[in-house]
């Protein structure tokens, strides 16, 4: 059996008023959890929070990118490397791109049908299949160089070598299952711990050059709530190997991960509200059966007039005890990064262990995966 390890990750943070993740009418998005409406926060809007987190201190090289237009990207690189004019790389990269039997925009012919999440890296890897012989190629007819282009093996470029971003979120290609990407990574919704309600701010602008009367020069409402949010994921230390194949990487990527995930914020109406905040508690566990979402810790809204952090955290320490003790499912190793938290810090020291500086928290997440790859151990 291939060994496992599931890094689950599990965040408190409370957010002020804000609308980080909206629905089509503009309405913070919500969910019913135990018979109450909560604040949720879609995975989808996480992810790509997360994503761009991460892809901050990533040299441009290396990232990655989700985007229609790998013909554009294609014919930029033809044109500063191959040094051909606009038309004849456009032409080229055309043909490259048909090469990975994508299927084409019905709309756009220069644009694939579907998003493709991919590294740039990788399309400097296409390029230089042409192994010099762009002008050649681009100076054949249509038949011939599509002729020529068949015999490259431009689909495995993007089988191969990829960057961390695809290595963590996959890549789904429909109609060609051999770009597919198994994603090591898993993102639940954000849900609030408690009920909540949606509120409206009324707001008007004014026209600084209206000197005729004192109206409002336009006004309008945005919805908003407020919430302390559950947030959970896991990352699967073993499909991240698979995906990456080196080592070093896969415990790189599993700790800058964890510091991506816990940072980022959806920025949904972020001038309006400055809605950043930082966690109440990060818990990560790491398991080798399967990743547990401990949401179920909330499934009773919590009920406070005087802050709900705290209580918050004490509900996911007797949550974390309870699964132990109920499905013999004890983390094989657990680490936290948490403040002082009142009348509930008894209990969070004996189910989390003792709080550590969040940069000591990621630096052995590196060195544990690290060690777990090297001996199949979780210490």
């Amino acid at each position: 059996m291939t060994k496992r390890l599931y890094i689950d990750v599990h965040i408190l943070q409370s957010v002020p008023p804000s609308n980080l993740n909206r629905d089509d009418s503009g309405t913070p998005k919500q969910a019913v959890f135990g018979g109450a409406k909560r604040a949720r926060v879609s995975s989808q809007a996480w992810k790509r929070a997360t994503r761009l987190a991460y892809a901050q201190d990533v040299p441009e090289a290396e990232r990655a990118t989700r985007t229609k237009r790998i013909s554009e990207l294609l014919a930029g690189r033809l044109r500063g490397t191959e040094g051909l004019s606009a038309e004849q790389a456009d032409r080229l990269a055309a043909a490259l791109a048909s090469g990975l039997g994508v299927a084409k925009s019905a709309k756009k012919e220069d644009q694939s049908a579907y998003l493709l999440f991919f590294g740039k890296r990788q399309l400097d890897s296409i390029v230089g299949l042409l192994d010099g012989r762009a002008r050649e190629l681009a100076e054949l007819d249509d038949k011939k160089l599509q002729e020529e282009i068949k015999k490259l093996p431009v689909a495995q470029q993007l089988s191969s070598g990829h960057p961390a971003e695809v290595a963590l979120f996959g890549r789904m290609v429909a109609d060609l299952p051999s770009l597919n990407v198994d994603a090591s990574v898993q993102v639940a919704h954000a849900l609030s711990t408690h009920a909540v309600q949606t509120e409206f701010d009324y707001y008007t602008a004014v026209d600084d050059e209206n000197i005729e009367d004192f109206g409002a020069g336009m006004i309008g409402t945005v919805e908003f709530n407020s919430a302390t949010l559950y947030r959970y994921a896991t990352l699967g230390g073993h499909q991240l190997h698979e995906n990456l194949t080196d080592t070093d990487a896969t415990a790189d990527t599993a700790a800058r991960f964890v510091d991506a995930f816990t940072r980022s914020i959806p920025s949904g109406h972020q001038n309006s509200f400055a809605h950043r905040t930082l966690p109440h508690l990060v818990l990560v566990t790491l398991r080798t059966d399967q990743p547990v979402n401990l949401v179920s810790a909330y499934e009773r809204p919590i009920q406070s007039r005087s802050g709900i952090a705290e209580e918050s955290i004490k509900r996911l320490a007797e949550e974390v005890t309870a699964t132990a003790e109920t499905w013999g499912a004890a983390p094989a190793l657990t680490l936290a990064t948490y403040a002082p938290v009142g009348a509930a810090q008894d209990k969070a020291e004996a189910a989390f262990g003792p709080s550590m500086p969040f940069p000591q928290l990621t630096e052995r997440v590196r060195t544990v995966v690290a060690h777990w790859l090297a001996s199949g151990e979780v210490r």
